[in-house]
């Protein structure tokens, strides 16, 4: 790889872990709403990338469902599991979502499964649960990071479901992600929430900021330049660098929210990485998945 696209794919997964700081910092620090939240930025996301929703991909009902799932449906579950679970360990839980990506494509698509990428399925769930294990809480595994993991289990059956779709462009699928999201998000935040106005109004310019952040630096800009490196070079050359994603979310968490990284999430995180790593290095037809997994609006 060129180092010029090296340092791409380096400012992608850093922005991509910023996102995940800024995320906590909007539903935790400034106490906004998590599905408001989700709500007015794929709202955001559908007037900007609304000129590319044109030719509708067939059949329309799966590009429906599929900008949904990995749109607000699967972002409303990560907010809400954000606003008490740390950035840290988000982000190595929601590294689960490559090999349960793995057994989808087995029972929906048809792919094999070797003795290798079982040990990394295997490695990865138990570091995700080392990670997610609450021994000080009365439930034995953490509320917040089990919404996590059903926001990325959500976001790996649309990478499935996704497969089975043809010739969407990536700001195509932002578009239809974008407006599959908005409106059952804002039904969503009208039934379950109430004072999102007052509160955004009380983060002021804060909150406009990580909204534009989102939507235009993350949701846009940062997929566009993944999706190029995918068209560039081959799958599984880029899948082992998105291990910098976690990584860096975990560095960030340290340094700006402060999560606490003891012997058991260093042990958590290591399984759980490498396990990704046995996962993500075959080569078959699952890198194309664990590309569109990578390439969900985070």
């Amino acid at each position: 790889m060129a180092l010029r696209d090296f340092f791409l794919m380096f400012v992608v997964c850093f922005l991509w872990a910023a996102h995940t700081i800024v995320s906590k910092l909007v539903v935790s620090g400034m106490e906004i709403p998590p599905l408001f939240y989700a709500a007015v930025r794929f709202g955001i996301v559908a007037m900007l990338a609304l000129p590319w929703l044109l030719p509708a991909p067939r059949p329309r009902w799966r590009i429906v469902l599929v900008g949904f799932l990995m749109g607000g449906g699967g972002f409303a579950l990560f907010f809400l599991g954000i606003k008490s679970a740390s950035p840290s360990s988000a982000a190595v839980v929601s590294q689960l979502g490559i090999p349960v990506t793995a057994l989808l494509s087995l029972l929906m698509l048809g792919e094999r499964i070797d003795g290798k990428r079982a040990l990394g399925i295997v490695l990865t769930f138990t570091g995700g649960v080392l990670v997610m294990w609450d021994p000080d809480g009365g439930f034995p595994l953490s509320a917040g990071l089990l919404l996590v993991l059903a926001s990325t289990c959500i976001g790996s059956l649309a990478a499935v479901m996704m497969k089975q779709i043809k010739g969407v462009r990536p700001l195509q699928f932002q578009a239809w992600v974008g407006l599959s999201s908005v409106m059952p998000m804002v039904l969503l935040t009208m039934a379950f929430e109430t004072g999102q106005t007052a509160k955004a109004m009380e983060a002021g310019w804060a909150f406009v900021a990580a909204l534009l952040f989102s939507a235009l630096v993350v949701s846009l800009l940062a997929h566009t330049i993944y999706y190029g490196l995918i068209g560039k070079y081959p799958a599984n050359m880029i899948a082992p660098l998105l291990i910098m994603n976690p990584l860096l979310t975990v560095t960030l968490g340290i340094l700006v929210t402060g999560d606490r990284f003891d012997t058991r999430m260093a042990l958590g995180t290591g399984l759980a990485l490498c396990g990704v790593l046995i996962i993500v290095l075959q080569r078959s037809h699952i890198m194309t998945l664990i590309s569109a997994l990578r390439g969900r609006s985070r």
